[in-house]
């Protein structure tokens, strides 16, 4: 007979402690031990606790390989109940043997009514690392468990795949909020939806009387940001400078020669570049960038208020002033077909006329921004990282251990924007323009482009031509963010695999890279993205580009929809007159007559208060107090990681001291560790 320590850490969370019974087994070279009973006479298991066991083994079970955590209801009625479904949220057990140092067994995971949990001992281990049958058949089966509960199914077709949320019995405890988050989530959203009610706009289907009573959204909430937006928004440099640190900052490129469906002449431009200067010579400089929204062309459109929606495919020509001076519009076309009735408007035109023409293109912005910077990069493609982890990856996978933090809470949100947002009915459908037949259509023709080089921040920039032009902090945050990312990854490959052949060699791992490619780029092989990995670098490239993406893009694109949309004209969610095809036609009423609807204005501005912040329970980029990481070397590295990122921090904290509009959006502190919201 041999005794064993146990120790066992319940979570903190609330309701993570539990009044079933809880035992374990002990697998080993030599066999299996029954149930061991962990039980002291009272309570057991509170939320928050750490508690130790003795346990004896009837028989030696050899080198420990595996623990078994058994958990089932109590045989008395409790004081709170029926617990046969009373659920435990486990940290870890440490398990000391009688002779050896203590193995600790990361958990992390909720069990719910009764059944066996199977633990690793918590060093990571590739594939090919595992040393025994008994363990590789665990990792099998735990894979086989895992697909067999998350599915995939097909939201909408052209679309990445998605989580088939009927395969998870009542969404499974381990992916849905926290109460705590849940909790402030539906009280927010409540809260938000009451007092736009009380005001008496939530259901007011006409016009706005005018920019003034817009102003009474002021009411609602606001922050610094939103406020130099109402202060500003008219302005031309303010205009320019959010193609480059506003909501959608992924668009603007370096023009080397105007699109042949742009027109534009030296004369056009004068006014701003001065008499004598040429178009030639500013695109030879380099000082002209495009925004083109080409993509919207055609797309289809909604009905709100049983009136008839419109949408533009505007291009937009931007000029870099020398010195360092601020960017400007040179010029605007909304639409790709140049023509008598698609005029280019000016700075210099009349200033409704100039105003409205602004206006088309945050429109466009808007919606660009929310189906596909936002919904598809952020969300959709989250989502099928998280998938892929879950579906390919054991728990003991270093890159499980490396991703896992970055996932979290991505599927139970994602479900709920099928539920809330982009289902019939709900918010894309009441009070967008394009709706949600014409965010499904922008999903789609997107689909058919995008690239790994859009995915990756260094390359996109380059591929892009705006390494430097001056002010766009979204590139020099996000670049020192994704080169803090890169480093820890590269650190954390560099323990666990030797070579690039033992990259090669990783079955869990490719199966991974593969079904990534297949499920979420549906096998696109024009799209860059690798299907397989075959050197130690491009497995770092490819982390980096996964967890930036969960966490400093999505932050970066979703923080501040609140900011830019509270004073509705700077970023409105449909228009409902068609785009001007004339100059000199456009008078105040006109402007606000084209600006969406009251209650479409609340419905949207609603919604994106409540996704710009997390409700509670936040976890900020590189925090990581679940311990799936436990020996020495993963530690430093993420403490290293750690370092950086508040050096980083400090920098931007610095330097926003000096900006009359902070960036904030790519400040480590406030990043969310992963698409929760």
């Amino acid at each position: 007979m041999a005794e064993y320590g146990v120790r066992v850490s319940t979570g903190e969370a609330i309701g993570a402690g539990t009044w079933n019974r809880i035992a374990v087994s002990i697998v080993g070279t030599l066999g299996e031990t029954p149930p061991l009973p962990l039980d002291h006479f009272g309570k057991e298991f509170s939320k928050g606790a750490v508690e130790d066991f003795r346990v004896a083994s009837p028989q030696d079970v050899g080198r420990v390989l595996l623990l078994r955590l058994h958990k089932g209801p109590l045989l008395l009625p409790s004081p709170v109940g029926p617990l046969a479904r009373d659920a435990w949220f486990c940290n870890w057990l440490q398990l000391t043997p009688p002779q050896g140092a203590p193995l600790r067994f990361p958990c992390y995971q909720w069990m719910e009514g009764s059944g066996i949990l199977t633990l690793r001992e918590g060093a990571g281990k590739v594939s090919w690392a595992d040393d025994h049958p008994v363990l590789q058949q665990q990792r099998r089966e735990e894979l086989q468990a895992r697909q067999d509960s998350y599915q995939w199914k097909t939201y909408r077709p052209g679309w990445p795949r998605c989580l088939d949320e009927k395969t998870v019995k009542d969404l499974d405890l381990n992916i849905k909020y926290s109460v705590t988050k849940n909790v402030h989530f539906y009280l927010k959203a409540g809260s938000g939806f009451t007092e736009m009610t009380l005001k008496g706009l939530l259901y007011r289907k006409g016009l706005w009387k005018s920019l003034h009573e817009m102003k009474r959204m002021f009411n609602f909430h606001k922050s610094p940001a939103a406020e130099y937006v109402y202060e500003h928004w008219q302005e031309d440099a303010f205009f320019a400078s959010q193609f480059l640190n506003g909501l959608n900052p992924v668009l603007i490129r370096r023009c080397r020669s105007l699109p042949e469906n742009f027109p534009v002449t030296d004369d056009m431009v004068a006014p701003v570049l001065g008499p004598g200067a040429s178009l030639q010579a500013e695109l030879e400089r380099g000082s002209l960038f495009l925004v083109d929204h080409a993509i919207l062309s055609g797309v289809r459109t909604n009905v709100i208020n049983g009136k008839p929606q419109f949408s533009a495919a505007p291009m937009t020509l931007l000029y870099q002033t020398p010195g360092g001076g601020p960017l400007l519009p040179l010029a605007i076309q909304l639409s790709q077909t140049p023509g008598p009735t698609s005029p280019i408007f000016l700075p210099s035109d009349n200033k409704w006329d100039w105003l409205l023409a602004k206006t088309w293109v945050r429109n466009s912005e808007f919606s660009v921004h929310e189906a596909l910077t936002h919904l598809l990069q952020a969300h959709l493609l989250s989502e099928v990282f998280t998938m892929a982890t879950l579906r390919q990856l054991p728990h003991c996978h270093p890159l499980f251990k490396l991703l896992i933090p970055h996932t979290r809470y991505t599927l139970h949100i994602n479900t709920l924007a099928r539920e809330l947002l982009i289902a019939p009915g709900q918010v894309v459908e009441r009070s967008t323009g394009i709706g949600l037949g014409g965010f499904s259509e922008l999903i789609q023709r997107c689909m058919e482009e995008l690239s790994y080089t859009a995915l990756c921040l260094p390359e996109d920039i380059r591929a892009r031509g705006v390494e430097d032009i001056p002010g766009y902090y979204y590139r020099d945050d996000g670049l020192q963010i994704w080169g803090a990312v890169e480093s820890f990854v590269s650190e954390i490959v560099s323990i666990y695999y030797p070579s690039d052949a033992s990259v090669r060699d990783d079955s869990e791992l490719q199966a991974w890279v593969r079904e990534i490619f297949s499920e979420g780029f549906l096998g696109r092989e024009d799209s860059g993205v690798p299907s397989s990995l075959d050197t130690r670098e491009s497995l770092v490239h490819y982390a980096t580009m996964v967890i930036f993406n969960c966490s400093a893009k999505h932050y970066a694109v979703s923080a501040g929809q609140f900011d830019s949309s509270i004073w509705m004209p700077n970023l409105p969610p449909t228009m409902q007159l068609p785009p001007p095809t004339s100059k000199g036609q456009t008078e105040p009423e006109g402007f606000i007559a084209t600006l969406p609807a009251v209650n479409a204005t609340c419905d949207i501005i609603v919604t994106l208060w409540l996704l710009s912040k997390e409700p509670g329970d936040r976890r900020p980029l590189g925090t990581y107090p679940e311990e799936h990481f436990i020996e020495e070397a993963p530690r430093r590295s993420i403490a290293a990681f750690q370092s950086r990122l508040a050096q980083i921090s400090k920098d931007i904290q610095k330097r926003n001291k000096e900006l009359a509009l902070p960036y904030t959006y790519l400040d480590p502190p406030l990043i969310e560790n992963s698409v929760s919201i």
